[in-house]
């Protein structure tokens, strides 16, 4: 499937074996059981390396596993809250919090309103406020508090240490 008139051929083992048209070259391979493979077609001229394909394949498919490994995902979880809740309870979630962003997540604190709690935002702009404020030491705020609906959402993004 190569198209160009001339090509450079690199052989198994990395050396330079010059500039040769493709059937010279696919001969080449062919006389050492291996295949003609094209590993720059944007070069002047285009690279093309004698190896074993299924090889190459195997190897290329090990190395993008490698990357993939040590890869972290980051996960938001996220943590509900009302405007009537509770001191108890928002220390509760307020730990857990804290605990998704030890753990290396991001956190989102969702303050939910029904009905009409819509008319007294303010109690929960203030959970909010208050919820960043405790949490500042250990985490930075990604997205400042936002009223999104019937829901006042804020993110929280583990400090760097």
């Amino acid at each position: 499937m190569i198209r160009a008139k001339e090509i450079r051929v690199v052989d198994d083992e990395g050396g330079q074996l010059g500039i040769m048209s493709p059937e010279e070259a696919l001969a080449l391979a062919r006389s050492k059981e291996l295949d003609l493979v094209e590993v720059a077609p944007g070069a002047t001229p285009p690279v093309c390396r004698i190896v074993n394909y299924g090889k190459l394949q195997y190897q290329k498919s090990k190395r993008a596993h490698e990357a993939k490994k040590n890869q972290k995902q980051v996960v938001i979880k996220e943590v509900k809250f009302r405007p009537k809740t509770e001191e108890h309870d928002f220390l509760f979630k307020k730990n857990n919090i804290l605990r998704f962003l030890e753990e290396g997540n991001k956190a989102k604190a969702t303050v939910t309103f029904r009905g009409r709690e819509m008319a007294h935002q303010e109690l929960g702009r203030r959970l909010m406020d208050r919820l960043v404020e405790e949490l500042a030491e250990n985490a930075e705020v990604e997205r400042l508090p936002k009223l999104e609906g019937n829901a006042l959402t804020t993110i929280f993004l583990p400090k760097k240490r």
